[in-house]
């Protein structure tokens, strides 16, 4: 008897193991996470600064790896590298063809994240290679928000220069003009985003000038002079 229950428990263990492997071993080979994975080995390789092996794996055909996101946080490879202030590895992703708007779980991008920074040069990489001024992350933050937040003054006048809407509101209402109004210290600041204001003005203005003298017809033509 006491053969007969140790067969019977050992068959039973054995069936309530089988399904509680099974989801361990799926894990370890999910995509984008399994250790043996390109995508383990890629991000492995971006966070360790190891630029031949991330080349490699980068340049297989096919390969979609310098757009992937981190399974956990959602992060790219260039939202990693920006947010550790490496230009150079910024400039390689990018010429891989990274996508510079693409957003982590919390809707930042690498332009929110270098201007977070008050990564001016990053911030300055990144606009050169056309990235959106006006994404906002989960918290309505725009990178000029942030910028202004920080008192980044170089960071604020390349965003302005790219486009950036310093009227934009975030979560709590507040927009990068109101943040800079509030803060006595940023006086340079609140000047830049006056100086905007005035040049986007400017044009208008000529137009309304230009449109006071509408063209009412030809000049009239004198006639033959009249014989004395």
């Amino acid at each position: 008897m006491s053969k007969m229950r140790a067969v019977t428990m050992a068959m039973m263990l054995g069936a309530f193991a089988a399904p509680l492997a099974a989801p361990a071993a799926a894990q370890s080979t999910a995509p984008g996470k399994g250790f043996g994975s390109d995508s383990y080995r890629f991000f492995k390789a971006v966070r360790e600064k190891d630029g031949p092996a991330a080349q490699a794996l980068m340049t297989q055909p096919g390969s979609t790896l310098v757009n992937q996101r981190d399974y956990d946080s959602g992060e790219t490879a260039l939202l990693i590298v920006t947010r550790r202030r490496d230009s150079g590895w910024m400039s390689l992703l990018i010429n891989r063809g990274a996508d510079v708007d693409t957003k982590d779980r919390s809707g930042y991008t690498p332009l929110i994240a270098a201007a977070e920074l008050g990564f001016a040069d990053g911030v300055q990489i990144l606009l050169a290679r056309k990235a959106n001024p006006n994404l906002s992350n989960g918290q309505g933050e725009t990178a000029l928000i942030k910028a202004v937040q920080k008192r980044d003054a170089n960071s604020v006048r390349a965003l302005l220069a790219a486009g950036a809407d310093p009227d934009i509101v975030d979560n709590l209402g507040t927009s990068a003009r109101d943040y800079a109004e509030q803060d006595r210290r940023a006086g340079l600041i609140q000047r830049m985003i006056a100086d905007r204001d005035a040049k986007r003005k400017a044009p208008d203005a000529a137009a309304t000038v230009t449109g006071l003298v509408p063209v009412t017809g030809s000049m009239p033509v004198a006639g033959p002079t009249k014989p004395n």
